[in-house]
């Protein structure tokens, strides 16, 4: 044991002049003065790095105390982040992610976008055509806090109210939060719920596209369902646009769950959660957008042209975004 000490000590006393100097390089470093680093010191980082790597191989091959290994190994895993790294600045990474991380992951899930599409509006026709031919499916269909007195026994000028007046502001912040909520709670089960290959998904894309279609439908039986559509539109371009991307996300995680290939299941579902959690990022982005314009412009815009106008300039936005060509590389 006092053998052990001493070649401890020794060791210790020949490199700890390289250790202190890569630690005082890296503090400088790493208290985001990293511009005032000397070429020479810049320089000097790797080699000390190095030479910190095989202190610690031999610390470990020849049993050195426990703590001087873990400070080695401390001190090692801080000079391999500096050394081989990516040091990026906040406000750089916001761009990429903008730029091409979030475009370049929709564009990679374009097969779980159409899937995710194609229920939706699938859902919303079926539930169109149920309510237009009984009702009564419309209750069915429609949870009762979401219908806000806009139901089968309203009349006709109560739904029209909804479209065009603005209440004076009463209850419009409250409901477009409370839809905000709603949309995003959605949105976000149907991507964590994935896993569950894709079932429960499935199950939320089609209830969305439930409700929308039990809406048109109910409003069409008044002779409402243009102007519908055209308040809707104001936020819905965006909105429904993000709640199929959601749907998408949790399918790519739920097939590389079913099909994860030559590789372990757990490991495709990782790998396939990197490129959707990057997509669900952005569509939370897109759903506070979709709740500003939910909030203010879809009751202050009264006009049908101008509603139609800023939904259909939007869905333009959003595909030329998402769809534009960019190069796998920056």
């Amino acid at each position: 044991m006092k053998d052990l000490q001493l070649k401890s000590h020794r060791f210790r006393a020949e490199r700890e002049g390289d250790w202190r100097r890569l630690e005082g390089l890296l503090a400088k470093a790493e208290g985001g003065r990293a511009a005032k680093l000397s070429d020479e010191e810049l320089l000097e980082l790797p080699v000390l790095y190095r030479a910190t790597i095989s202190s610690l191989s031999v610390a470990r091959a020849t049993s050195l105390d426990a703590s001087l290994v873990a400070y080695l190994e401390s001190l090692t895993t801080r000079a391999y982040f500096f050394v081989y790294g990516a040091r990026t600045k906040l406000s750089e990474r916001i761009r990429r992610f903008f730029s091409r991380d979030w475009p370049l992951a929709v564009q990679s899930l374009w097969r779980e976008t159409l899937v995710s599409a194609g229920i939706f509006f699938v859902a919303a026709i079926a539930a169109y055509l149920l309510v237009s031919h009984d009702a009564d499916w419309y209750n069915s269909i429609m949870p009762g806090e979401l219908t806000q007195g806009r139901d089968p026994t309203a009349s006709t000028a109560f739904l029209k109210s909804i479209l065009y007046d603005d209440h004076k502001g009463e209850g419009l912040s409250s409901f477009a939060t409370f839809l905000f909520t709603h949309n995003a709670q959605v949105s976000i089960m149907e991507f964590a719920l994935g896993f569950a290959f894709g079932i429960p998904t499935a199950i939320f894309d089609a209830y969305e596209g439930l409700t929308l279609g039990a809406l048109m439908a109910l409003y069409a039986s008044r002779g409402l369902g243009f102007e519908l559509a055209g308040w809707l539109a104001i936020h819905g371009a965006t909105e429904l646009f993000a709640g199929i991307l959601a749907g998408a996300a949790g399918f790519h995680i739920g097939w590389a769950m079913a099909f994860p290939g030559e590789r372990p299941r757990l490991e495709a579902a990782a790998a396939a959660g990197r490129t959707a959690a990057a997509a669900m990022a952005g569509v939370v982005v897109m759903l506070v957008f979709a709740g500003l314009l939910e909030g203010f412009g879809r009751q202050l815009i009264k006009l049908d042209s101008l509603r139609y106008a800023i939904g259909g300039s939007s869905l333009v936005l959003w595909l030329t975004y998402f769809y534009l060509p960019r190069r796998e590389s920056a």
